[in-house]
């Protein structure tokens, strides 16, 4: 059959065969695939150094220019690591300063006062008749000393900062609030404010909530489980605080 082709023709067609196209194709892809994997990777920089020192004495490259380090590429999964890592960071120093402050300026209602560090989020606890007198919501004048000082500690600090209000079982008697919900949500509002007109933190970071007697630390049946209850709770969280409108 290929006689009778070229005897009919007389020309024999050059070039390679039509799946070399194909072989090519794939292996043009698979570099780029290698490659794209190689740029996601991290370098080993002196793994590298030594590598390259070695090919410079085998081949005889001399050089009296300065050799640079070759670009290290970041993971994202390092990269989130240690932004984490800088957050918990950022809140168990804000929880020892104010502990510290606690310490020696508070140490009278230092059993009132708990402070929590966690991964995510550092929270103060002002617990009992430590911030508000029975019934009341404006905050008692030996507590604003700490709370400037809970301000100072978290305003350069990111993060949102949510103060919530909570309270015993004990009915209210009397007074402008008409149930302990009502009560717990003035607390909250009246330490928010303190906080932003006195201590400088950007409204827009703040958020206030109140919860009465529904969310208890202890019992209510003792009035040591009662006086726990009976609190304020600052807390500073990891997540940065969205832009709110307004």
């Amino acid at each position: 059959m290929s006689e009778e082709i070229l005897e009919n023709n007389g020309v024999v067609e050059e070039g390679a065969p039509l799946w070399v196209v194909t072989f090519g194709d794939l292996m043009s892809l698979l570099l780029c695939f290698f490659v794209l994997l190689l740029s996601f990777s991290e370098i080993d920089r002196q793994w590298y150094k030594e590598v390259a020192g070695s090919m410079a004495k085998a081949f005889g490259i001399q050089t009296k220019d300065p050799a640079f380090d070759t670009p290290k590429g970041d993971k994202i999964i390092a990269k989130d690591f240690d932004q984490d890592t800088i957050a918990t960071r950022e809140k168990e120093e804000v929880g020892k300063e104010i502990q510290k402050e606690i310490e020696s300026r508070f140490k009278d209602i230092k059993d009132l006062i708990q402070v929590d560090v966690e991964k995510n989020k550092v929270t103060i606890r002002l617990m009992g008749e430590s911030t508000f007198d029975s019934g009341k919501a404006e905050i008692r004048s030996k507590l604003k000393p700490l709370l400037m000082k809970i301000a100072s500690a978290i305003k350069g600090t990111k993060g949102d900062i949510i103060i919530a209000g909570h309270t015993d079982n004990v009915p209210v008697k009397g007074g402008p609030y008409k149930s302990n919900l009502g009560l717990s949500i003035a607390r909250a509002a009246s330490v928010a404010e303190y906080l932003m007109q006195r201590g400088s933190i950007e409204p827009k970071r703040v958020s206030t909530m109140g919860f009465g007697k529904y969310r208890p630390l202890e019992s209510n049946d003792i009035p040591e489980g009662r006086k726990k209850n009976r609190r304020v709770e600052i807390t500073l969280s990891s997540m940065p605080s969205a832009e709110k409108g307004g």
